[in-house]
């Protein structure tokens, strides 16, 4: 039969959509949804009603559509053979069956036990609906009196369905109406007039506390941020036990359909081997270091094992050893450990290469796959023509032996692979005879030179986590269209099937996250390395500062939805931000140094001032030493002062944080007409009576003793890393690299307290932000790099 064009399947719809008498919104939405109104069609043929049926019948067959459960399949004809026969005539009975053939799925249908499920045969009576609708009004017949026919009677109504569970709506709707006007009389002119809608009373707004919210109410940001740190992000998936729904169906090109679950029988296996607890597995290639997108991807499954208190395995894809390195697994479980995750164990896809390999030669066996000799180039254009493989029909024996011969390395390699036989002219590339093994003489990183047949992702990936009795697969959308060919291969293999869930994958603005992309940087050296702060990489970021408890907070907000979209770099920022507030303790440092004579201290003098790590929360202190010399930043001095300037300038009197107000009483400049050193005086007794301190509050550095200069540092400061915010999209996407994406400022100075610091250590720079000492930091030569601003520069 010749394939139809797309109007002529929506013409054929429409009309047997006619004959089941669909309401004509109701068919349209059906007609323009693809997917529903294909389902539909197959349950009206499948019924046996495209001449005709009653309207009641046909509602009820498009809830079948729309709400079937995938994994009972077997038991349809049957369900809808009720439908036609009227054993079921209402929506009650119908979700009641369908229930019930979920809990079934594929197993022996019986018969009986579905009839009482369903209330087949139950008649309600009209005796026994007049009763409950007296018991019902019964109970309300204050309320009814006065409100009269302006009650909401179908509160009452859902109490009649909810004593009398099979009861015809439309029947009990009809008496409680006919009681109803018994009760109350003929209706009024009173009655007919719409009542007016209540004013609601507004409440009086309490008193502001301190930083603007309402006291004893939290302002909408705090009520936002409670809500996601409160949620569950994984309460819409399915407990280990409900394992035996449909996972999927899988289209083939001659129409039919295969819809796959696990069997009653394999799904007790399953809970037995793994005590119904949840297990997850956390599946990186070692190929590259892990990045922010890696760290969503923990944050879901090994926070989904946590919340629920399961399991999740560490599983290093390694089927590709060309491309894997013992680097880059130290570093995966290290940065795994550094984000707080614990895995219940570290396997590896090579673990299994003996058992994959048996798996592959039942495959064989059982006419799924066969030794194929074309090359890529030769399989990218019959895929593009959707013609087979020459040597898809060999015969089995002769794969068998082929298949021995790769093995034993008798094979060149890139002369033969093994292909799934699959389905060659499937819409879904994914379905089109994929790969299952392929030649490579590399030896393995893992498990060393004993193979010379490496198993291809889309082969091993599903096998291993039926092989580990992972409960839930979690991965990212892009593997989406992978999933016919995954249940399709647990399926052949009658193995357990696990739930598979794609959530969105995280993509950051003004940066990249493709590890070719991310290699490329690395490799061509337009960064430092893997851990350079401008990257997303997780060692990048640790680099720069940030906690993994900030990293872990963003992931939780972005939550675990399908919902695509780029992700404004100013949220991941906000919530080191926050993080970064709490736990970071306060230190005073100079950037850009301009130097301060105080005139009237004298040349010896010397005092310390004490310094709050946490001003305002009360906490520790550390001390600050006060000399003649002091070093304030060259910005907060202007030679003419304006109404907006908090600064320094000529005759103005400012105030050093933690010490005393000092007034500029001149300046000096050098040959290039910069200013380079400013004379002020100080005031020691300023705290008079009600006297005002300066608006101006500046961060200071002094000589830690007359006549010996600070501490010195080196700070980098970072910006974005590209200078558009989606960068990657074309081939020129290195020509979008940020020029002055990292700034490093020399001669910085910093008091002793923060000089003393070591590797690791974080602070905020009062007024200059969060920064964290780098690893370059060597006895005297402190590096130190900004973390983020103290505020955000976001432009809204």
């Amino acid at each position: 039969m010749a394939t139809q064009t797309r109007e002529e399947q929506e013409a054929e719809a429409t009309r047997l959509f006619e004959a089941i008498q669909l309401a004509p919104g109701t068919l349209a939405g059906a007609i323009k949804n693809a997917k529903f109104r294909q389902a539909l069609v197959q349950t009206v043929r499948e019924a046996g009603v495209e001449s005709g049926c009653t309207k009641q019948q046909g509602a009820l067959l498009y809830t079948v559509a729309s709400k079937y459960p995938g994994n009972a399949l077997v038991h349809r004809k049957t369900l809808l053979e009720y439908i036609t026969s009227d054993k079921l005539k209402s929506n009650a009975q119908l979700d009641a069956a369908l229930e019930f053939l979920a809990q079934t799925g594929s197993e022996p249908l019986d018969a009986a036990a579905l009839d009482e499920a369903a209330g087949v045969g139950v008649v309600v009576t009209p005796e026994q609906i007049s009763a409950a609708v007296a018991s019902t009004l019964a109970q309300h017949a204050q309320r009814l009196q006065e409100e009269r026919y302006h009650a909401n009677t179908n509160v009452l109504l859902a109490e009649i369905r909810a004593r009398l569970k099979w009861v015809d709506l439309a029947a009990a709707k009809a008496e409680l109406e006919r009681q109803v006007e018994a009760l109350l009389g003929p209706k009024t002119e009173a009655d007919c007039v719409k009542p007016e809608r209540k004013k609601k009373i507004k409440e009086k707004k309490p008193a502001k506390a301190e930083g603007g919210a309402a006291a004893g109410k939290p302002g909408p940001a705090a009520a936002e941020e409670e809500a996601w740190r409160t949620a569950d992000p994984y309460a819409f998936l399915p407990r280990p036990e409900e394992n035996n729904k449909c996972h999927t169906t899988v289209a083939f090109s001659d129409g039919s359909q295969l819809s796959i679950s696990n069997s009653a029988e394999r799904l007790a296996e399953h809970l037995r081997a793994t005590g119904g607890r949840v297990v997850t597995r956390f599946p990186p290639e070692p190929n590259g270091y892990l990045h922010i997108g890696h760290a969503k991807a923990m944050f879901v499954d090994f926070g989904m094992a946590a919340a629920r208190g399961g399991d999740c395995f560490l599983r290093f894809d390694d089927t590709n050893p060309e491309a894997e390195k013992r680097e880059y697994i130290d570093h995966i479980q290290e940065i795994i450990a550094w984000m707080g995750w614990t895995p219940h164990r570290v396997t590896y896809s090579s673990d299994y290469f003996e058992r994959l390999y048996e798996l592959a030669v039942q495959l064989i066996k059982g006419g799924n796959a066969y030794v194929c000799h074309q090359t890529g180039e030769e399989i990218k254009e019959s895929r593009d023509k959707r013609e087979p493989s020459p040597w898809r029909d060999r015969p089995i024996a002769e794969s068998l032996q082929l298949f021995e011969d790769m093995r034993r390395g008798l094979v060149d390699e890139g002369k033969a692979t093994l292909r799934m036989r699959q389905d060659h002219r499937n819409d879904n590339y994914n379905m089109f005879d994929l790969i299952a093994y392929r030649i490579k003489f590399t030896e393995h990183p893992h498990a060393g030179d004993r193979w010379c047949i490496y198993p291809s992702y889309d082969y091993t990936h599903c096998l291993v986590d039926a092989l580990e009795n992972i409960t839930h697969s979690l991965c990212t959308l892009e593997f989406e269209s992978r999933r016919a060919s995954y249940y399709w291969l647990l399926d052949v293999l009658d193995t357990y099937k696990p739930v598979v869930w794609e959530y969105s994958r995280l993509n950051i603005t003004n940066n990249v996250l493709s590890k070719r992309k991310l290699n490329r940087l690395v490799t061509d050296r337009y960064v430092n390395g893997w851990d350079d702060p401008r990257l997303l990489t997780l060692a990048g970021l640790r680099r720069r500062g940030v906690t993994p408890q900030a990293i872990n907070n963003f992931c939780r907000e972005m939550g675990v939805t399908r919902s695509e979209g780029e992700v404004y770099l100013h949220k991941l920022d906000h919530h080191i931000r926050i993080d970064l507030d709490a736990t970071s303790a306060r230190r005073l440092a100079v950037l850009r140094p301009l130097r301060v004579t105080i005139t009237n201290l004298a040349e010896g003098h010397w005092e310390e001032v004490e310094a709050q790590d946490f001003p305002g929360r009360g906490g520790g202190v550390y001390t600050v030493p006060f000399t003649r010399v002091v070093y304030i930043e060259a910005t907060d001095f202007r030679e003419q002062d304006s109404k907006d300037f908090y600064g320094l300038a000529p005759g103005k009197t400012i105030m050093l944080r933690y010490a005393y107000p000092i007034t500029c009483t001149g300046f000096k400049k050098g040959p290039g007409g910069e200013v380079e050193e400013l004379e002020a005086t100080y005031e020691r007794d300023f705290r008079g009576e009600g006297r005002k301190p300066p608006k101006g509050v500046l961060n200071w550095v002094a000589q830690p003793k007359p006549g010996v200069e600070p501490p010195s540092f080196e700070a980098r400061l970072y910006d974005t890393l590209f200078t558009t915010q989606s960068p990657g999209g074309s081939e020129t996407w290195l020509e979008e690299l940020n020029p002055n994406s990292l700034e490093v400022v020399l001669g910085a100075l910093a008091t002793p307290a923060l000089a003393a610091a070591r590797v690791g250590d974080r602070f905020q720079l009062e007024r200059l932000g969060y920064f964290t000492v780098d690893p370059d930091s060597r006895d005297g030569a402190m590096v130190l790099n900004r973390t983020c601003a103290l505020k955000d520069s976001f432009a809204k």
